[in-house]
């Protein structure tokens, strides 16, 4: 007789059942036609509703762009204007000198791309693949200072770069963007995934660590790298007061700081149909990458 038939066994406790799932409507209730029928009717509403609060700004300044004055400020407003102004948003181009300060806020946006992914990539591959003492504790205080209001730092960072003569310099705005904890998070969580059987093999090839970065780590991040790309080149044109502070000469401030500057001295549809214009790049490129964007922020979440 074996050990196992000597022991005795323990009463084994009954299973408790698991609770119900409770809501405004019980799930009985919900599997009935009419009980399907107003869930669809109520999720359709809600996102009717939240359409309307996000889609309706967009469509008060697209259609008001195409208005004259007296028509723009009567009450109530009119669906679509009776006449379409374009000559609205040739003046606006002319006047206003859009091109201009369009080509500022690009060469501004541009260079924050660059100082972000040069600063987040080699900073991420520090943190994840070559691994110093004390990385934990580097990349516990990068994380840290995610929870830091930007406004709080304004103060000490201004006076920083008053200090290093950078006020009306690109510089002013490049370098603060380059230090961007959640780009650090996004690449070295992705760096992370990628096998180390891979970057093993390149070292017994003789190949650098920097040589590893380039040739290996960064081609196989293609992805997550167009994220973080787009989302600073977004962040970046819709910036309005970190540039209003280091930029006061008004030949180099972006489309942004430049607009609101003017907005009481330009008549309202002038500055209406700016906005439109002004707002078409970020949003075709947004168009453009948006499964790139959702397909780099999946890699993240595995």
């Amino acid at each position: 007789m074996t050990t196992d038939q000597i022991r005795p066994r323990r009463p084994q406790s009954p299973r408790r059942p698991r609770p119900l799932e409770r809501g405004i409507v019980s799930p009985l209730a919900y599997r009935r036609p009419r009980g399907r029928l107003g869930g669809a009717l109520v999720w359709l509403g809600l996102a009717a509703v939240l359409g309307l609060i996000a889609i309706g700004p967009i469509y008060w300044m697209l259609t008001s762009s195409f208005k004259d004055t007296q028509e723009l400020l009567q009450t109530p407003p009119t669906w679509l204007p009776a006449v379409w102004h374009l000559d609205n948003y040739v003046t606006a181009w002319t006047v206003l000198e859009l091109p201009r300060y369009i080509l500022n806020t690009l060469v501004i946006a541009g260079g924050t791309v660059l100082t972000e992914l040069v600063v987040a990539s080699t900073a991420a591959y520090s943190l994840s693949v070559l691994r110093p003492r004390g990385g934990g504790v580097v990349f516990g205080a990068i994380i840290a200072t995610l929870f830091i209001p930007a406004t709080i730092i304004f103060v000490p960072l201004f006076v920083t770069i008053r200090d290093l003569g950078l006020i009306n310099n690109p510089l002013a705005i490049w370098l603060p963007a380059a230090a961007s904890a959640f780009n650090v998070f996004l690449l070295k969580r992705f760096f992370d995934q990628i096998p180390r059987e891979l970057l093993d093999a390149s070292r017994i090839d003789g190949a650098t660590r920097m040589q590893t970065l380039r040739l290996i780590v960064l081609p196989m991040s293609k992805p997550i790298l167009s994220v973080v790309g787009i989302l600073a080149l977004m962040a970046s044109w819709k910036s309005f007061l970190w540039p209003m502070l280091v930029l006061p000469d008004p030949r180099l401030q972006p489309v942004s700081v430049m607009l609101a500057r003017i907005g009481e001295d330009v008549e309202l549809k002038f500055l209406l149909a700016a906005l439109v214009m002004s707002s078409i790049p970020v949003v075709v490129l947004f168009l453009i990458f948006q499964r790139r964007i959702i397909d780099g922020l999946g890699y993240i979440q595995r």
